[in-house]
C-alpha cells in the first residue's frame, strides 16, 4: 500500500504538472495565435517537414483543435500518454503483491531458524522471473533487465539489513 500511494502521489503532481501546461499553452493560443501557430511550424520543420507543407499542417490542425495540436506536439501531452494516478496506484498495489507471493510462501514454509537466508533467497530468485517477466512483456534484453533488478534488489535488502542492524544496537 505504501508503494501504490507513493506512485498515486507522484503520478498525481505529474497530473498537475501537465494540467497546469495545458493552461499555460491555452493562454498563449488566446493572447499570440500567430506566434504558436509559428511555434508549431517550427516543430514540424524540426521533425524534417518542409516549412510550406509545415505551415499548412500546422494551419489546419490549429484550425482543426489547436490546443490538442500544442500538447501533442509540443508539450507530448497525448489522451493516451497522460498521466492517471489512480491506474498507477492498482498497477503498483498489484506488481507488489504479486512480487512478494514467492518470498512470502518462502518465509511460511522455511524453518525459523533459516527464514532470514531462505526469504532473502527467494526474493532474489522473485526479482530475477519478475525482470525476465518485464522483459519479455516490454520485448528488452531478458539478461539485462533479470541482472538489473536483481542487482539492485540486492543492494536495497543490504543497506536494509545494514540499517537495521545498526538500528538495532546502541552506538
Amino acid at each position: 500500500m505504501s508503494m501504490a500511494a507513493g506512485e498515486y502521489v507522484s503520478v498525481s503532481s505529474q497530473s498537475d504538472t501537465e494540467r497546469a501546461d495545458i493552461e499555460t499553452e491555452r493562454q498563449a493560443l488566446e493572447e499570440e495565435p500567430e506566434g504558436e501557430l509559428e511555434e508549431l511550424t517550427r516543430i514540424y520543420v524540426s521533425r524534417g517537414v518542409d516549412r510550406s507543407v509545415a505551415r499548412e499542417v500546422a494551419v489546419q490542425l490549429t484550425e482543426h483543435d489547436a490546443l490538442a495540436a500544442h500538447a501533442r506536439d509540443e508539450l507530448g501531452i497525448t489522451e493516451t500518454a497522460s498521466a492517471q494516478p489512480v491506474l498507477a496506484a492498482v498497477t503498483s498495489a498489484a506488481a507488489f503483491s504479486i512480487g512478494a507471493l514467492l518470498p512470502l510462501v518462502a518465509m511460511m514454509l522455511a524453518p525459523i531458524a533459516l527464514a532470514i537466508p531462505v526469504v532473502a533467497v527467494a526474493t532474489l530468485a522473485s526479482l530475477a522471473l519478475l525482470g525476465t517477466l518485464s522483459a519479455q512483456a516490454g520485448g528488452a534484453g531478458v539478461l539485462k533487465a533479470a541482472a538489473r533488478v536483481t542487482i539492485w534488489g540486492t543492494i536495497a535488502m543490504a543497506l536494509t539489513a545494514a540499517i537495521g542492524s545498526m538500528v538495532g544496537k546502541v552506538i
